[in-house]
C-alpha cells in the first residue's frame, strides 16, 4: 500500500493538475492510498482495479476520539482500523454511513463491534431495513468471502440525525449534512468548514462510478448545485481520486447532458435501443476515460424517469 503525507505544496499541485490527471494517466486505481489532507484528517482512496474491493474511507481525530467516514465493507473495515491505529491510539466512537448501500455500510458490525455508534441520515433508516439487509443477506450466502460477510449479522446505524449532525470539541468540527435525494434518498456528507473539504459519499464520484438505481436524477442535480455553495478547497469523492470543488459542476453536467440528450432523443420517437447505440456525451470520455454509452443501466433509468 503506497502511502502519502503530503505539504501544502504537494496538495496545491493536485488541486491544480484537476480532472485532467484521469487522462494523463496520473490517477492510479490500482493502488491503495492514504493522505493525511489536513492536520488529524485522513483520506483513503480505494483501488479499483483490477477488482472492486469497496468505497473511499475518511477519518477524523478528534481530541478524545475518532470518526471513520464510510463503514465500507467488513473486510475493508478491518483493514481501514488497522490504518486509524497507525494513525492514533483514540478509541473509533463513530463510523458515518453516506448512504445504505453495502459498500458503504455493511462494515458497520465491524465498528460496532469494538464500540463505534454507526451514523446515517434519517431518510435512509427505511433504506437499511429493507434493501441493506436483503443486500448483506444476499451477499453473507452468496460470496461470503470476498468482502468479508461470512458469519458476521447485519450492523444498522444507531443513530440518525434530520439534516444536520455536528460533531464539535474545539479541535475539529463535521458537519453531517443530508441535502436531498441524489444517488439514494438518504444520502448525506461530512462537511470539515474548518478545513473546506467535503467528504462526498457517491453523491459525487470522480470516474465511471456513477449508479443511478436509487436515485433522482433531477433532484441529485439539485443538491449537487446546493453542495456547491459550500466554499470547498478538496472533494473526497465516495470513489476515486480526491480533488478540487470543480468536481461537483463535473459530476452534474454528466445528469444535466444525459437528461439533455435523452429527452431530445424522446421527443424525437427515438427508442430505447436506438438511444443506447448513439448516445454520445464527448465531455464524459475525457472525464472518465470511457464512451457514456458504457454506462447502460443509467441511460435505462434516466429514459424510465423522463417517459413517465
Amino acid at each position: 500500500m503506497a502511502r502519502r503525507r503530503p505539504v501544502i505544496a504537494a496538495l496545491t499541485f493536485c488541486i491544480l493538475l484537476g480532472l485532467s490527471g484521469w487522462t494523463s494517466g496520473w490517477f492510479k486505481p490500482e493502488e491503495t492510498v492514504i493522505t493525511e489532507v489536513a492536520p488529524g484528517v485522513f483520506f483513503r482512496k480505494t483501488l479499483t482495479k483490477p477488482k472492486f474491493i469497496g468505497c473511499n474511507n475518511g477519518w477524523v481525530v478528534f481530541k478524545d476520539f475518532v470518526l471513520v467516514i464510510e463503514a465500507n465493507f467488513p473486510k475493508q473495515a478491518e483493514e481501514v482500523i488497522k490504518e486509524v491505529r497507525k494513525t492514533t491510539d483514540k478509541p473509533i466512537r463513530y463510523v458515518f454511513d453516506t448512504h445504505y448501500h453495502g459498500d458503504h455500510a455493511d462494515g458497520n458490525i465491524v465498528y460496532q463491534k469494538i464500540g463505534a455508534t454507526a451514523i446515517a441520515s434519517e431518510n435512509s433508516l427505511a433504506l437499511f431495513d429493507t434493501n441493506g439487509i436483503k443486500g448483506f443477506e444476499n451477499t453473507k450466502k452468496t460470496n461470503p468471502d470476498e468482502f468479508g460477510h461470512g458469519k458476521l449479522e447485519y450492523g444498522k446505524p444507531a443513530l440518525y440525525f434530520p439534516k444536520k449532525l455536528v460533531i464539535d470539541d474545539g479541535t475539529q468540527r463535521v458537519e453531517l449534512l443530508h441535502v436531498g435525494h441524489a444517488h439514494t434518498a438518504g444520502d448525506a456528507v461530512a462537511w470539515l468548514p474548518k478545513h473546506g473539504i467535503l467528504f462526498t459519499g457517491d453523491a459525487c464520484v470522480n470516474g465511471q462510478f456513477n449508479y443511478t438505481g436509487d436515485s433522482n436524477t433531477a433532484s441529485w442535480i439539485a443538491v449537487l448545485t446546493e453542495l456547491e455553495k459550500l466554499p470547498i478547497k478538496l472533494i473526497c469523492p465516495g470513489h476515486g481520486e480526491s480533488t478540487d470543488k470543480s468536481l461537483l459542476a463535473t459530476q452534474r453536467r454528466y445528469f444535466v447532458e444525459l437528461r439533455q440528450y435523452i429527452q431530445a432523443a424522446i421527443d424525437k420517437g427515438m427508442g430505447l435501443d436506438v438511444i443506447k447505440k448513439e448516445i454520445d456525451l464527448p465531455f464524459y470520455t475525457e472525464w472518465t476515460g470511457v464512451p457514456a454509452k458504457e454506462n447502460v443501466e443509467n441511460i435505462e433509468f434516466v429514459f424510465k424517469e423522463l417517459k413517465k
